[in-house]
């Protein structure tokens, strides 16, 4: 309150005394009026007046105002003029005809004041939060405007306030489903305003359904040609998404980055570029890269590159960096926004790789943005964004390394030279007049070199043409040849950082760039040298790259050892004076800016020095260099036998592992084959088991059939006796010997018995013929069935034959009796009608029909029966057989048991003997601190060749 008054005092002699005059009167009409409308003409003049009048206003009627807003409420019309009031007193967007230009801070001042004395009530901001509710425009609209301008002057406290309110959040996101699209597109900035820097309303904002709105917006106001509200959007997204890994995550999980591809559709014809366009367009772009930024976790970079490249985002990004016509910022952009999605992500670098520029003849991507890169034509920063693609094209990616390194082999080079390689140009750029472009081509080369040692050995064989007629030099050679010289010192610099990448972790390499007599007092000589702050960085290099020909040597050149080269530094050059010109390096200013980022980014070419992937090497190797320069002749004797005595060991530990790898391979063969047999096994067993239930299932129809076949004869056999009943008819017979006195009178009955019989007799000397058949047929199928239905049948066929034999007898009695009786009574025989005769001779035929229907039915069920004794068979076979390979998978797994057991017992033998030769490495490390040796570092950076394999091995060894 004290700066508010010292300001009113300031400004009070330059305005008139009837405006402070008329603020007073009106505010206390609105803090007495008991009229409506009298406070709301008393507001709206306070409004008309806050723009000119801001302090006067701000000081005398800001409490009245809140006093309004929580009162009036019901009147949309007054709670508007309000806001508005509020909102000019707040807000430093005024226009410049209202301001002083030496009063610019004090009205950022003042701004700032009055909104710390409106936040100073938390209610004040909680009742402005729910007039946004209100969907009446002339309440809704001022009071967004307020809350943003609000935010913009004391940002974290108001998002305090904000986040502990009860949907405080919620409520400001309903803003950007607002039909009106002014208060929509103001929304929109409000959010802008309420995410800055807080990771807690970030996330909630997220998971309000922002993303999808935002982006539904975006798509309805046509992309990247869409206007200033697309641009809005696009800012409140990179709000949302930079360095908020769980909204990075929500984003890609929620499958937003596929809704990005319709962003980078760009028409053929690129002319003409709207301001705004490319604007869009460029924030579009670093969207993308906010997603896949290196500061990122690994893993969630990854996931974002690989959806990039399934929703072929990563190929429309391509097709831009290929296209014509493009603007120079975009075309910048979009390179470093590839290189981006493509760093560390095999299968995006492999498609980068397998892009081509739309040339006769067509030529690879990565070749025309290397020529660019040479080209000390083209701008400074598109030469340092294709740097940083070529870098990301070659990080973690040993095949594209490869690659890169064969088209400079002698086997690979294109003798007709009609296309140009990506090694011809790296090698022009690093031999080329310009600084920049060694610069740019030698930092690239040791990206393909980087964390490669047979590249670096590969690399040796590189022959230079110089000129004609004399003998080609190595690419080793030339870079020393270049680097004496005396060239610029940004030349040397990047000479110097590829020689130092070449030489580490390589000694084939340092035995080379030692066998050249003139390299080694070429460095000692910039060593030595007292030279100009310029040069102190080449001189700092310089020591790096002797430092490495020392700790990296193989003491296979005898002028050259280790020694011999420590008593030269220590002659020529002194150890301390040594450490100090290594000790340049890490403390340059231009150090410390490569090593913030991967993304090569210098404000002029001059400060172009330093690369990301080198200050990490720098940075590895200045301790143990400086340990190696220190060491007496009798330690690095000491060492070396150490190292043969570890050697050893690494390579007996080495060849064990190999055998114990050898014979894990084989186990693990043994157990799939075993696991195979299993599986077979499983499945024969499952075939048996399914064939015997065929079987039973065979089993139980075959009896049923049986139960009814013994159903059919015995309803065969009583209608047999039936039939055999009316045949005989002893009854009538006996009354005909009883009644001989009556034949008179029963002559014509007799006459009809005696036509019945005849009947019968034609019929049953057919029958014996047709039973003798059967009989036979019978016997001859009977031993090859041996089936109980067939003896049960054959028995009542031969009893059904009997019957009729017996029949047949008692006809021919009736027959001779009825003879003498026709002979005694002497009377001519009456035809008589004959219908017991009809339905004898019906019976019998019926008789006949079923015997040959059960002869039918016998016949088919033999060969039924047949069939199930063969099947019965073949399943029997196949089980012998499931048997048999059963018993031979035992076997195998009893030998297998067997070969594991003898394998756990080599390993242990192994482990006893590598538990001797520990307590060896023990003993003589023991030696080595006894005189005075820190051997743990050193061990370590000695065994650092070795992989992780290695060293999980010996710590196994070690718990053991």
């Amino acid at each position: 309150m004290n700066f508010l008054r010292g300001v009113m005092g300031a400004q009070s002699a330059g305005p008139q005394p009837s405006g402070a005059e008329t603020i007073q009167k009106l505010c206390d009409r609105v803090a007495s009026s008991t009229l409506l409308d009298d406070r709301r003409d008393a507001v709206r003049a306070l409004k008309s007046l806050s723009k000119k009048y801001r302090l006067e206003v701000g000081i005398q009627a800001m409490p009245h105002l809140i006093h309004v807003l929580q009162t009036d409420r019901s009147d949309s019309e007054i709670i508007g003029y309000a806001l508005d009031t509020l909102y000019n007193i707040i807000s430093n967007d005024l226009e410049e005809e209202e301001q002083e230009e030496n009063s610019q801070k004090q009205v950022e001042d003042l701004g700032s004041q009055f909104t710390e004395i409106f936040i100073k009530q938390n209610d004040n901001v909680t009742l402005l939060l729910s007039y946004l509710e209100e969907f009446d425009f002339q309440v809704r609209w001022p009071g967004v405007k307020l809350l943003t301008a609000l935010l913009k002057q004391q940002g974290p406290p108001v998002q305090q306030i904000i986040l502990v309110s009860p949907m405080g959040v919620s409520r400001l996101m309903d803003l950007l489903a607002d039909s009106r699209e002014v208060i929509r597109n103001d929304g929109v900035l409000l959010l802008q305003q309420l995410t800055r820097s807080n990771a807690a309303i970030q996330k909630i904002v997220a998971f309000e359904n922002a993303f999808e709105r935002l982006l539904d917006i975006i798509t309805e106001e046509g992309n990247s040609d869409g206007g200033i509200v697309v641009e809005d959007c696009l800012l409140l997204l990179q709000n949302l998404l930079k360095n908020n890994n769980s909204n990075q995550n929500f984003f890609k999980e929620g499958s937003y980055i596929q809704r990005m591809k319709p962003w980078f559709e760009v028409s053929d014809d690129n002319a003409g570029w709207s301001a705004q366009k490319v604007t869009n367009l460029h924030l579009m772009l670093q969207l993308v890269r906010v997603l896949v930024s290196p500061t990122n976790p690994p893993g969630a970079t990854s996931s974002c590159q690989k959806a990039m490249f399934h929703c072929e985002l990563l190929q429309q990004l391509c097709t831009i960096l290929m296209a014509t016509g493009v603007p120079a910022d975009i075309l910048t952009e979009t390179i470093n926004t590839v290189s981006e999605v493509i760093r560390g992500c095999q299968i995006n670098q492999d498609y980068f790789a397998s892009v081509n520029a739309p040339s006769n003849p067509p030529r690879p991507a990565i070749v025309v943005l290397l020529m660019s890169m040479v080209n000390e034509r083209q701008p400074f920063v598109l030469r340092c964004a294709v740097l940083y693609c070529f870098q990301c094209f070659l990080y973690k990616n040993q095949k594209g390394q490869g690659e890169i390194v064969s088209t400079l082999l002698p086997s690979t080079i294109d003798a007709t030279g009609n296309s140009v390689s990506a090694g011809q140009l790296l090698c022009g750029g690093l031999f080329s007049t310009d600084s920049l472009s060694n610069w740019c081509a030698a930092v690239a080369l040791a990206h393909a070199l980087q964390e490669n040692a047979t590249l670096k050995e590969q690399l040796l064989r590189v022959q230079l043409a110089t000129s004609i007629g004399n003998p080609p030099v190595s690419l080793l050679q030339q870079c020393t040849n270049i680097l004496s010289q005396g060239s610029k010192v940004q030349t040397r610099v990047g000479l110097l950082m590829l020689l130092c990448t070449w030489l580490s972790n390589c000694p084939i390499a340092v035995t080379h760039f030692l066998h050249n007599s003139a390299n080694i007092p070429f460095l000692t000589g910039q060593i030595a040298e007292n030279l100009g702050e310029e040069e102190r960085l080449v001189q700092g290099l310089c020591a790096l790259l002797l430092g490495i020909s020392i700790y990296y040597n193989d003491n296979s050149l005898e002028n050259y050892k280790k020694e011999k080269l420590k008593q030269l530094i220590e002659k020529r050059i002194g150890k301390e004076n040594f450490i100090e010109k290594l000790g340049f390096i890490s403390k340059h200013e231009f150090y410390s800016r490569a090593a913030q980022k991967p993304q090569p980014s210098f404000s002029s070419p001059d400060h172009m020095m330093f690369d990301h992937e080198f200050t990490k090497l720098v940075k590895e190797l200045e301790g143990v260099i400086t340990k190696a320069v220190y060491k007496s002749s009798e330690e690095d004797k000491k060492e070396e036998e150490v190292k043969k005595t570890l050697e050893q060991h690494d390579n007996i530990v080495t060849h064990y592992k190999n055998v114990i790898r050898v014979q894990d391979q084989e186990l693990e063969e043994l157990k799939k084959q075993v696991d195979s047999l299993k599986v077979q096994n499983e499945q024969l067993q499952t075939t048996v088991t399914q064939q015997v239930s065929q079987i039973q299932q065979h089993k139980d129809q075959y009896n049923l059939l049986k139960v009814q076949l013994g159903k059919e004869n015995q309803h065969h056999t009583s209608h047999s006796d039936v039939a055999q009943m009316n045949g005989v008819q002893p009854e009538e017979i006996s009354k005909l010997h009883e009644q001989i006195e009556e034949w008179k009178h029963k002559l014509e009955l007799l006459q009809e018995q005696l036509k019945e019989k005849d009947s019968l007799i034609e019929t049953l000397k057919l029958s014996p013929t047709a039973g003798g058949t059967t009989e036979q047929s019978s016997q001859t199928n009977k031993p090859s069935s041996g089936s109980e239905a067939d003896n049960e049948l054959y028995k009542e066929v031969e009893t059904l034959r009997s019957q009729i034999q017996s029949q047949s007898t008692d006809i021919s009695k009736l027959q001779t009796e009825n003879q003498e009786l026709l002979q005694k009574l002497s009377l001519t025989p009456v035809p008589v009608s004959g219908d017991n005769g009809t339905v004898m001779v019906s019976k019998t035929a019926d008789m006949e029909g079923s015997v040959s229907t059960l002869l039918r039915e016998t016949k088919e069920l033999k060969n039924e029966l047949a069939a199930l004794n063969q099947e019965k068979a073949s399943l029997k076979q196949q089980l012998d057989s499931s048997n048999s390979t059963v018993a031979i998978l035992q076997n195998e797994k009893s030998k297998l048991q067997l070969e594991v057991a003898e394998s756990k017992k080599e390993q242990d033998d192994l482990l006893v003997l590598l538990a001797d030769q520990d307590q060896k490495i023990i003993a003589l490390k023991n030696k080595l601190k006894e005189l005075g040796e820190p051997v743990e570092d050193e061990d370590d950076i000695e065994s650092g060749d070795q992989g992780e394999d290695d060293e999980e091995e010996d710590g196994e060894e070690e718990k053991d």
